[in-house]
């Protein structure tokens, strides 16, 4: 049975989407309400604010600088290249940055730039695994389904917490 709550963020509202009950229920997805690719509340769906509080609190800590990390239990669903995308994703650290190219290359090779990219697009579960990340070949802010100010902002956010730089 798929539940969902929605809560607030400083760059918007996050709705919070998964399976089972309970307050560790396995996120299938977290989406910025507006992004592209969101979830459309199904009418067979319940919302059930108490099976995210886990999840709600987490992202509280993350978005208040006292987290840097996500320790939830999630299922996203996907193709096994776009799983492997979004595997690779986890791996960029926390006030880090790469290129759609150099995902590329840790996952198949640059010829799958466009293919990586695509995968990050759909990326279902935003923030927890970190799509924001990941930037233009020439360091240039690009591709964010939640939308470049959104994108800007976390990656700011970031920098703040933990004292990094970025050119974009």
């Amino acid at each position: 049975m798929t539940r969902y709550t929605i809560i607030g963020c400083p760059i918007g509202e996050l709705m919070l989407v998964g399976d089972g009950a309970g307050a560790e229920a396995a996120l299938t997805g977290a989406y910025l309400v507006g992004q592209r690719h969101e979830r459309v509340i199904e009418p067979d769906w319940i919302r059930a604010d108490d099976a995210f509080t886990v999840a709600a609190r987490q992202f509280a800590a993350y978005f208040a600088g006292e987290s840097t990390s996500f320790d939830l239990r999630y299922l996203p669903r996907g193709s096994e290249f776009q799983r492997a995308v979004w595997k690779a994703l986890e791996e960029i650290p926390y006030g880090q940055t790469c290129s759609y190219g150099e995902l590329a290359q840790r996952i198949a090779d640059r010829s799958k730039t466009r293919a990586v990219a695509a995968a990050v697009g759909r990326n279902p579960l935003c923030i927890v695994v970190p799509c924001h990340r990941v930037i233009g070949a020439d360091g240039s802010l690009t591709g964010y389904a939640g939308g470049l100010e959104r994108k800007r902002w976390l990656l700011d956010h970031e920098a703040a917490v933990s004292g990094a730089t970025f050119d974009v």
